[in-house]
């Protein structure tokens, strides 16, 4: 939509407060205005009316493998349906996340990783950048990563698990340095050989490193964090449980200003009082809500799908035909409802949580918050907190009720 778009009647969720009775003004694809005066659309103007309705900052999910059976390692018509689908959920932005794979495979991956951000339809959730959950991960806490695909990060040709292989350390490295603009985040695990060094190489070379499928101790992540690292990858899950004694890679996290964490918030990875407990350690400001979502997401209980090549379930959460649980089946309007409800959340902090700190972190300026000048990616929600709308630079990229424009704005 090139003309102004006039959204009134709801409330709005702006950083620190909730303000009501204003008109929120979209032109040219940014926020332009939000007034109590009667506005004049003139010519081409488009208003609605949305009494009732909640206004924020569209959600933005750096960690999420799938979506209603595309699997973001199954291609590029896979990734682009996941790009056109997660608007249906408030997702404005996203992270397509892979799992430990070959270097052919990662490769195919950021390859299709960069044309979508290069030819994104207006209506598709746009593309940050990829979250590389790397081979370079701790065996033992590898999770649903296939242990085949683990090396280490000094470029020798050996596996943690002793494995042979058709590819070293070396090899992956290769291709995430050719592909470093595409890339957003590497996960890895700082205990494993060769992973502190890497660490200082990306991070001073601009690439974000998070900490996670890991065993490290408090006093290497406490290293990790020194040489660079600055985001810690869904916080809690694997990797030790904390101790008032050995208080670990989740200990560290929580107690330095210097990373910002996810959380998996579907009401079955993280209890809420732990969701709780580490939103009151480091604030909103330093928590990012991430669904950790699969190709289960949004299909029925029962099915099965793909999670990187690997057959899935979908239960609770998805899983590995041998139990081993393989990340949620959440999407991130049922982690807002989450964050809302059983976890006490206001609305916005939790705004916060889904947008404004992503948008930090990730360094997308002008996103991630309803500000004069923002770029206007917003979800729309009804009362009881259900996605009805999702603008996307201005553009409405997802309607699912009747709510219609009206020809001009009234006063």
């Amino acid at each position: 939509m090139s003309e102004r778009i006039f959204l009134s009647g709801a409330s709005l969720v702006l950083p620190g407060r909730i303000a009501s009775g204003l008109t929120l003004v979209i032109e040219a694809g940014r926020v332009v205005d939000m007034t109590s005066a009667p506005v004049k659309g003139g010519p081409g103007g488009v208003h609605f009316h949305l009494p009732g309705h909640v206004v924020m900052p569209g959600f933005i999910d750096v960690h999420v493998h799938g979506l209603a059976g595309h699997d973001v390692l199954d291609g590029a018509e896979a990734m682009a349906a996941m790009a056109a689908g997660l608007p249906r959920h408030g997702v404005t932005a996203f992270c397509p996340t892979s799992i430990a794979c070959s270097p052919d495979v990662l490769d195919g991956f950021l390859d299709n990783v960069s044309s979508l951000r290069r030819l994104r339809r207006p209506v598709d959730a746009r593309v940050i950048g990829a979250h590389v959950e790397s081979n370079f991960i701790n065996a033992e806490y590898r999770g649903a990563q296939p242990a085949a695909c683990l090396r280490t990060a000094d470029g020798s040709a050996s596996n943690p698990l002793g494995a042979e292989g058709e590819f070293t350390g070396a090899d992956i490295l290769a291709v995430i340095d050719g592909h470093r603009p595409d890339i957003g985040v590497v996960t890895l695990a700082p205990e494993v050989p060769g992973a502190l060094a890497l660490t200082r190489r990306l991070a001073s070379g601009g690439t974000r490193v998070s900490l996670g499928h890991s065993a490290a101790t408090l006093e290497i992540a406490e290293e990790a964090i020194a040489a660079g690292a600055r985001h810690a990858t869904h916080l809690f899950n694997r990797m030790p449980p904390m101790t008032h004694r050995a208080p670990g890679l989740a200990g560290a996290v929580l107690a330095s200003d210097a990373i910002a964490a996810e959380l998996i918030c579907d009401g079955h990875h993280v209890h809420a009082a732990f969701l709780q407990m580490a939103i009151a350690a480091k604030g909103v400001g330093h928590v990012m809500a991430i669904t950790d979502g699969t190709a289960g997401a949004g299909l029925p209980k029962g099915s099965r799908t793909r999670l990187g090549g690997q057959t899935i379930t979908v239960g609770d959460v998805a899983r590995l035909d041998d139990g081993t649980s393989a990340g949620s089946v959440a999407t991130m309007d049922g982690v807002l409802r989450y964050l809302i409800g059983p976890c006490g959340v206001s609305l916005t902090d939790a705004a916060q949580i889904c947008a404004t700190t992503p948008a930090r972190e990730l360094g997308l300026v002008g996103y991630g918050a309803i500000a004069p000048g923002a770029t206007a990616d917003l979800v729309v929600l009804d009362p009881g907190l259900a996605v009805v709308q999702t603008w996307i630079a201005g553009v409405l990229a997802w309607c699912g009720t009747s709510i219609g424009p009206e020809s001009s704005p009234s006063s």
